[in-house]
């Protein structure tokens, strides 16, 4: 085939080389422009408003305008007619030059590029005076790349793009165009199929089913938080109240219509809750664009783009500033882990295995149906890195949480021998991967101070939350899903089995300070048919709520940061159901409510006592008084500060009260009863001490001074000693 028959058919790799104007044998110029649908062409300097030279129409929409042999190189447009009135005046995409430059090539092709969001995707700019869109997509093993929709009929030959080499970028500016026009690639694969492919870099998306991208300007968003950006940047969070509402905006709460909220009336509503809760953070579950709803966003087809769900790019920005003026911090779900299979998505996107692996023994999740990133490949890592730099950069997000962490460090994860294939030492550890999360942690740190990264990680992988400098991963911190395990299973067993599972209790801080820890009570203990956290619970109606409080007295009391998603703070009765809101009804009876006010109650007074809060990651804030007592299944422990601060916790994980129970006490006098969670006000029998005990001279527990007291059912207490300290706080 000649030019003009691979441009007829779709298959011409280097458009540039014959449309637009040409140097042509006789020495003049000639000017090609393909307008399938056109009736008449003429050609027009721009600087110049007379003659205009008729394109003759030589073969099905291809025109040919020669121009005087001494015309030379000038900028010119199109006027077309299309038949319908008017004569559409336009410049010639193919009269511009490269505009992508070979530093930013050179960088992506290394791994090396951190703000690709400002090369790639389509992006709204003014070239040579002519405003437009810039196109930029990578596609190195395409024989074809063109950017379709409504303005071309989605006629993938009109507007076929620019090949930048050995890049693999293809671009194409596109005058005219503007925010708001929906669009998509199509590519020709060099196995010569015919490929419709959303933007992986798109700033918006369509509202699914629908899957196009959608071209989006700059954020338009005045936002107010530089002080909030600039107290973060001095935070040391290990020291500091970590205390996380985990979010689904789904599912959260309906509108008036009984619809999901948008970005906006959620940063309203929510903001509003969580402050009156006393939550420091809310994380939202994945945010990033996603086809399937069942999927709560955790298979992203858009990584750039917040779903359209709830609003548009600056909806998202406003909720975000709107939660940074109320004191609350925002962490989204990050996932880096795997993409779907969809076709519009990143699944052999050029028609080969490009973000991902050939091999399925390193491409696909057997356990999800999805695909794993090649973390190996420098262009992929340029993509990622720059995707977690994105959130931070244009939407001021807090901290990232990296999903499924577990699945990237092990090229084993979830499979049988012989399905994986060992790296270059004959180990199972993802090296490629874990360079990438090193990469990661360093540039969040090293770009945003303050930010916080956390990872989902559920192995004994070592130094996960500790400095890449150390040999560690770098992440700020780690869920702690054995303390969670441990937890939820014994507090599952019926309490006269408890006096056999003490270790239960006491395991977790055999390993608490190997990492910065979060303590995760999340969304994926409440689907899936386990049930809600209080339907976890034994016993009848009381004790499952007695139980629920405790369970969170112990929480808020142990070592580690603290995670509650929503609905937990409650005690909401039905597993989570992402097609439905919470049952927000249920807060109309009482113990439900008790449950809330005890929620928030733990959230105030972990946030005023360092002992709860500043050595969460330093043994020295933690000592056992008693965790021996097997027969009460008790347990008593002491947390303090470096600045002098002091709590006493008891738990009494039986439904009986224990009268006389004594307990060792770091220093005499009075003590004030800051916490029961058996209190009257929380849905409790109001067994207790009237609020205050008073330790005496009497050796126990290994210390010089006790108290005998009241021991309610099924309940923490935290005590703190009676001084201006306590009571301030």
């Amino acid at each position: 085939m000649d030019d003009r028959e691979r441009l007829l058919a779709g298959r011409h790799s280097d458009p540039f080389a014959y449309l637009g104007m040409h140097a042509d044998a006789a020495g003049g110029q000639v000017v090609r422009a393909y307008l399938p649908g056109a009736r008449r062409v003429t050609v027009q300097a721009v600087a110049d408003d007379g003659a205009q030279v008729q394109a003759q129409n030589t073969a099905a929409g291809l025109f040919e305008a020669r121009l005087p042999d001494d015309a030379g190189s000038f900028a010119y447009e199109l006027g077309v007619d299309y038949g319908d009135g008017f004569v559409h005046k336009m410049r010639d995409p193919y009269s511009f030059p490269p505009l992508v430059s070979d530093y930013d090539q050179h960088l992506f092709n290394e791994g090396r590029h951190h703000q690709i969001y400002d090369v790639l995707g389509a992006h709204v700019r003014n070239v040579d005076s002519v405003a437009g869109v810039h196109f930029v997509v990578w596609a190195p093993n395409a024989n074809r790349v063109s950017v379709i929709g409504d303005f071309n009929n989605w006629d993938g030959r009109r507007h076929a793009m620019r090949s930048l080499g050995a890049s693999g970028l293809w671009e194409l500016f596109l005058p005219g165009l503007r925010s708001g026009t929906v669009y998509k690639f199509e590519l020709l694969s060099a196995a010569g199929e015919l490929l419709v492919k959303a933007d992986p870099c798109a700033r918006a998306a369509e509202v699914p089913p629908q899957t196009a991208s959608i071209v989006t300007g700059p954020i338009i968003h005045d936002w107010q938080d530089d002080d909030w950006i600039a107290t973060r940047g001095q935070r040391h969070w290990q020291a500091e109240p970590l205390s996380i509402y985990e979010v689904h905006p789904g599912s959260w709460r309906y509108d008036e219509h009984g619809q999901p909220m948008g970005w906006r009336d959620l940063a309203r509503s929510l903001g509003d809750y969580v402050v009156e809760i006393g939550f420091t953070h809310v994380e939202l579950m994945a945010v990033a664009e996603h086809p399937f709803d069942g999927s709560w966003g955790y298979q992203v087809t858009g990584y750039f783009a917040p779903t359209s769900r709830f609003g548009g790019p600056e909806d998202f920005a406003w909720f975000v500033d709107a939660l940074h003026e109320r004191g609350i911090g925002v962490i989204i779900d990050w996932v880096p882990g795997h993409f779907p299979t969809d076709a519009h998505g990143l699944a052999r996107f050029d028609g080969t295995a490009l973000y991902e692996h050939e091999d399925p023994r390193q491409g696909s999740h057997p356990d999800w149906g999805t695909l794993i990133f090649n973390f190996g490949r420098d262009e992929v890592c340029s993509f990622l890195l720059s995707n977690a730099r994105f959130w931070l950069d244009r939407y001021h997000v807090d901290g990232l949480r990296v999903d499924a962490v577990a699945s990237m460090l092990y090229l084993d994860y979830s499979r049988e021998a012989g399905d994986w294939i060992p790296n270059r030492d004959g180990g199972r550890e993802n090296l490629e991967a874990i360079e990438f999360l090193k990469q990661m942690n360093i540039l969040v740190h090293a770009d945003f101070p303050g930010v916080l990264t956390l990872a989902e990680e559920s192995t004994a992988w070592p130094s996960v939350s500790r400095p890449t400098y150390s040999g560690g991963l770098g992440f700020g911190f780690k869920w702690n899903m054995g303390w969670m395990n441990d937890m939820l299973q014994y507090m599952s067993m019926d309490p006269i089995h408890r006096r056999h599972h003490q270790s239960d209790l006491t395991f977790g801080m055999l390993y608490a300070y190997s990492e910065n820890f979060v303590l995760p009570l999340s969304h994926d203990e409440v689907v899936h048919g386990k049930g809600s956290l209080l339907g976890k619970m034994p016993g009848d109606e009381w004790q499952k709520f007695a139980n629920l409080r405790l369970l969170y007295g112990y929480m808020f009391a142990f070592p580690g940061k603290k995670l509650l998603f929503m609905g937990g703070e409650f005690g909401q009765s039905q597993e989570w159901n992402h097609q439905s809101d919470l049952d927000w009804p249920s807060l109309d009876y009482g113990l439900h409510a008790g449950v809330r006010t005890l929620v928030a109650d733990l959230n105030a007074l972990y946030r005023g006592h360092p002992s709860l809060h500043a050595t969460d990651c330093d043994p020295a804030g933690f000592e056992w008084i008693d965790c021996d007592d097997e027969e009460n299944s008790a347990i008593t422990f002491e947390r303090r500060s470096i600045d002098g601060d002091q709590l006493v916790v008891i738990c009494n994980f039986t439904p009986v009260v224990r009268q006389g129970y004594r307990i060792g006490l770091p220093r005499p006098g009075r003590w004030l009863e800051r916490i029961n969670t058996d209190a009257d006000g929380y849905g409790g029998s109001g067994v207790g001490n009237d609020g205050v005990v008073i330790a005496d001279d009497h050796a126990w527990h290994n210390r010089r001074w006790s108290v005998s007291l009241r021991l309610p059912p099924l309940s923490t207490l935290i005590l703190c000693p009676d001084s201006n300290r306590c009571a301030d706080r």
